[in-house]
C-alpha cells in the first residue's frame, strides 16, 4: 500500500525523539560496550504542532538513563546472536570465541593471512632477513638441507634414482632458506608428451636461463620410482614430520609446519621433471604453471588467534597432554617412569584444555537451544571442573583418614573466591586500561552480583562465626611468659573444639545450621536467576540489531552441532574426572614433603589453574572495552562457589561421610570478607581505570604472601 504524504511534514521516522536519540548515542559512545550500542525509542508519533521542547525534556532523563544499560548487539547469524545474548544473562557461562564460522569477507587481513595456503605470490614481500627466518635457519634449515644433500648422494649412487637426486639437490638449497622462493608444478605441453624433450627458457623476473626437464607421466621409470619410495622418501617424510610437529607446537612457527606438510604431500610426490624452483624478484609477472610453495615469513606472532574447527590452537596443542597424563598415570602406577610430582603437574595442566572444551561445549549447546535447556546445561556443568576435583579429594581423604585433604579443599574454595573477586577483574582492568584510558560498565548488573556475593559470603561463613562464639578454645601447648601464675601465657596450635561433651555443640547446633545454610544459598541463587532473567530483564537489556553489516546475511554454520557438543562435553567431563583422580592420588607426597604451606598450594595452584580459560575470556572482553563481561565472569564464578559448589559438597557429605565441615579458618574468613568489601567499593561508580585494577591485583598478591608464610593447618 503506498504511503500517503503527510502534509504536516516529517513523514519518516528518524526525526522522532531526535534530541533524546542524540543524547543516548553520545552516552553509549562513551560507554563503549560490545557491539553497536544504541537506544531504540518506540514512542507514538507526535506531530510537530503538538511536540514541544518540554516533552522531550520531561522524558529525557528517564529515557537516557535506560540507555546506560541498553546494549544493541550486531551478530552474523541467529546462533551467534543467541550466544552473545547469553553472555549477559546471569548464571550463563561467558564465552568469547565464536561458536559459528565467521564469514570470510568479515575477517581482517591479519586473520586471513593465518588461514591462507603457502601458494600465494605477493607483489612485495619485503626483506626476508627477519628474526623468525633466522630462527628457522638455526632450528631446522641447516640440518634439513644437509639431510637432502645426503639423500641426493644416495639417489646418485643408485644411478636409477639420479633424477630424484637432482631434485633433492635443488631442494637442499631451497629448504636451507626457502623465503622469497617459489616451487612450481610445471605443466607438460602437448608437444612434449614424448619421454625425452628439453628446452631452455629464461625469465627476467625469476632469474636467468633455467633448464626444464620434461618427463611425461607415462615415462616415469618404475625402477627410479621404486628406489625413491624405498630409500629417499621415507627418510624425508620422518624429517618433515618432526619439523611439522615441532613448529606446530611452537605456534608462532606454524608457517614452517605448513611448509613441511605441503612439501611432503605435494612436492616430494611429483615427478622430478615437473618440479621447478625459482627465486622471486621485486617485479612480478604471472607465472607459468601452478605455484605449490611460496613462503616469505617463518614466524607470525598473530597465530595465537588461529583456530582448528573453532578450537583455539592452544587447546588443540594441549590435548595430547591429556592423553599422556592418562596413559602415564594409569599404566605407570609404581612410579617407575616418572615421579608423583611430575604426574600431579601433568594432571593439573591437563585440566586447562578440558576446561576449555567443557566451556565451549556449554556455550555451543546454549546458543543452539532454548532458554530452559541452556539454563539446565549451565547449572549442571558450569561448575563440573571444580566439583570433580573437590569430590575426588574428599573421597581420598576419607579413605585414608587424612584431614589434610578437607583443608586443601577449603583452601581451594577460598582461593577461587578471592581470585575471582580480586585477581580476575583486577587483571582485566589493568590490561584493558592499557588500551582504554577509562572503562565503564553496567553498575546495576554488577550491583546484583555484589549483593549476591555479600549474601553468599555471609551464609557460607555463618557456621564458622557461630563455632567461634560458642566453641571451646583448646590449645596444644602453652608457656608462661611472665613467670607468674596469674600472668600472660603464650599458646600454640589453638583451635575451637566443637566436639566437647560428645559433640553436642556440633551435632545439635552447628550441623543443623550448616544444613539450613546449604538450603538457603541455592534458593537465593534461584531467586537471583528469576530476578535477572524474568522480572527485571531490563537490567541486562540486550537487543539484537536487525541491520547487519555487509556480508552478514549468511546462514549459521556451527562448529559443533548440539549432539557433537554434548558428546564432547561428556567425554571431557569423563577425562576431567580421571585427571582429578590422578591429581588427588599424587598430591599426598607434595603435601607431606613440601616446605610450602598447604594453604598456599590450595589457594593458588588448585584454585586458579582450572579458571585459566575464564581469565583469558575476561582479558579478551576487556581489550574490546567490554569490562562488564570481564567483571561478570569473576562475580559469577565467586557466586557459584558459595551458592552452588559448597552446598553440593555439604549434600555430598550426607551420603558419603567425609572430613569436610563448613567451618573455615580465621585466615579464610578475613581474606574473603575483605576481598568482597574492597571489590564493592571499587565498583560503586560504574567506571574504572588501570590504577584501580592495580590496587585489586596488589591486594591479591599481598593475600598470597600471607598464605605463603602462614603455617600449615593442624593435622597436616
Amino acid at each position: 500500500v503506498p504511503k500517503i504524504p503527510d502534509p504536516r511534514g516529517d513523514s519518516d521516522g528518524p526525526r522522532r525523539g531526535s534530541l533524546c536519540d542524540r543524547h543516548c548515542a553520545a552516552i553509549n559512545n562513551v560507554q563503549g560496550d560490545l557491539g553497536d550500542l544504541g537506544c531504540h525509542l518506540h514512542r507514538p508519533r507526535v506531530p510537530p504542532a503538538m511536540s514541544t521542547p518540554s516533552c522531550c525534556q520531561q522524558h529525557s532523563e528517564e529515557v537516557c538513563e535506560s540507555c546506560l544499560v541498553k546494549t544493541t548487539l550486531t551478530a552474523e547469524n541467529a546462533v551467534e546472536a543467541n550466544k552473545l545474548s547469553n553472555n549477559y544473562k546471569f548464571g550463563f557461562k561467558k564465552w568469547k570465541s565464536h561458536v559459528t564460522e565467521r564469514p570470510w569477507e568479515d575477517r581482517s587481513e591479519i586473520v586471513k593471512e593465518l588461514y591462507s595456503d603457502l601458494n600465494v605470490i605477493r607483489g612485495s614481500g619485503g626483506s626476508t632477513l627477519t628474526c623468525g627466518n633466522v630462527l628457522y635457519l638455526l632450528l631446522f634449515g641447516w640440518w634439513l638441507s644437509l639431510l637432502y644433500v645426503l639423500v641426493a648422494a644416495v639417489m646418485f649412487v643408485t644411478v636409477m634414482g639420479a633424477p630424484y637426486g637432482r631434485l633433492c639437490w635443488d631442494l637442499a638449497g631451497y629448504f636451507l632458506w626457502p623465503f622469497g622462493k617459489v616451487i612450481q608444478k610445471v605443466e607438460v605441453p602437448k608437444s612434449h608428451q614424448a619421454c625425452e624433450a628439453g628446452v631452455g627458457e629464461s625469465s627476467a623476473l625469476l632469474g636467468g636461463p633455467t633448464r626444464r626437464r620434461w618427463v611425461g607421466t607415462g615415462c616415469w621409470h618404475r625402477a627410479s620410482t621404486a628406489a625413491w619410495l624405498c630409500l629417499g622418501y621415507p627418510l624425508l617424510v620422518l624429517a618433515h614430520g618432526l619439523v611439522c610437529v615441532t613448529a606446530w607446537l611452537l605456534i608462532v612457527l606454524i608457517p614452517v609446519a605448513k611448509l613441511s606438510a605441503r612439501a611432503t604431500s605435494r612436492v616430494l610426490l611429483l615427478p622430478p621433471g615437473r618440479v621447478l624452483i625459482r627465486r622471486l624478484r621485486t617485479t612480478e609477472v604471472p607465472l607459468e604453471g601452478e605455484a605449490i610453495l611460496c613462503c616469505y615469513r617463518a614466524a607470525n606472532p598473530y597465530y595465537y588467534k588461529y583456530a582448528v574447527d573453532g578450537i583455539n590452537i592452544f587447546a588443540v596443542n594441549l590435548l595430547p597432554l591429556v592423553l599422556l597424563t592418562l596413559v602415564l598415570g594409569y599404566v605407570d602406577s609404581p612410579n617407575q617412569l616418572s615421579s608423583s610430582a611430575a604426574k600431579f603437574t601433568l594432571a593439573l595442566l591437563s585440566i586447562m584444555p578440558l576446561s576449555y572444551y567443557i566451556g565451549m561445549a556449554i556455550a555451543s549447546i546454549s546458543a543452539q537451544s532454548n532458554f530452559a535447556v541452556g539454563a539446565v546445561v549451565n547449572a549442571t556443568f558450569g561448575s563440573i571442573t571444580e566439583l570433580t576435583f573437590y569430590i575426588t579429594a574428599l573421597i581420598k581423604g576419607s579413605r585414608e583418614g587424612n584431614r589434610c585433604y578437607a583443608e586443601v579443599v577449603k583452601s581451594a574454595l577460598t582461593g577461587t573466591l578471592v581470585g575471582c573477586v580480586l585477581f580476575v577483574p583486577g587483571l582485566c582492568m589493568v590490561i584493558g586500561g592499557i588500551r582504554h584510558q577509562e572503562q565503564r560498565f553496567n553498575s546495576r548488573s554488577a550491583g546484583v552480583s555484589s549483593a549476591l556475593l555479600f549474601l553468599s559470603v555471609g551464609g557460607v561463613f555463618a557456621p564458622t562465626l557461630f563455632s567461634k562464639v560458642y566453641g571451646k578454645l583448646i590449645c596444644g601447648e602453652c608457656h608462661n611468659v611472665s613467670q607468674n601464675p596469674l600472668g600472660h601465657y603464650l599458646c600454640h596450635n589453638c583451635h575451637f573444639d566443637l566436639m566437647d561433651n560428645n559433640g553436642t555443640l556440633y551435632y545439635s547446633h552447628v550441623q543443623p545450621l550448616v544444613y539450613t545454610v546449604s538450603l538457603l544459598l541455592p534458593a537465593a541463587y534461584l531467586i537471583g536467576l528469576f530476578f535477572t532473567l524474568k522480572t527485571h530483564t531490563h537490567i541486562y537489556d540486550i537487543h539484537i540489531s536487525d541491520c547487519h553489516m555487509p556480508g552478514h546475511h549468511h546462514s549459521a554454520v556451527v562448529h559443533w552441532s548440539r549432539w557433537r557438543a554434548l558428546l564432547i562435553l561428556l567425554l571431557s567431563t569423563l577425562c576431567m574426572s580421571a585427571c582429578a583422580d590422578l591429581a588427588t592420588e599424587h598430591i599426598s607426597p607434595i603435601l607431606s614433603n613440601s616446605t610450602i604451606s598447604q594453604y598456599f598450594i590450595g589457594v593458588t595452584v588448585l584454585a586458579m589453574v582450572p579458571e585459566l580459560p575464564e581469565i583469558v575470556n575476561g582479558i579478551q572482553f576487556a581489550l574490546q572495552n567490554n569490562l562488564s563481561l570481564s567483571i561478570e565472569i569473576g562475580n559469577s564464578i565467586a557466586v557459584q562457589v558459595c551458592m552452588l559448589q559448597i552446598p553440593i559438597l555439604v549434600l555430598f557429605t550426607i551420603f558419603y561421610p567425609t572430613n569436610f565441615t563448613l567451618v573455615f579458618s580465621d585466615l579464610h574468613v578475613y581474606a574473603s570478607m575483605f576481598s568482597v568489601v574492597l571489590m564493592n567499593y571499587i565498583f560503586m561508580d560504574g567506571k574504572c581505570d588501570y590504577f584501580q585494577g592495580t590496587v585489586l591485583v596488589m591486594v591479591y598478591f599481598i593475600l598470597l604472601a600471607v598464605y605463603f608464610f602462614a603455617p600449615s593447618p593442624s593435622g597436616c
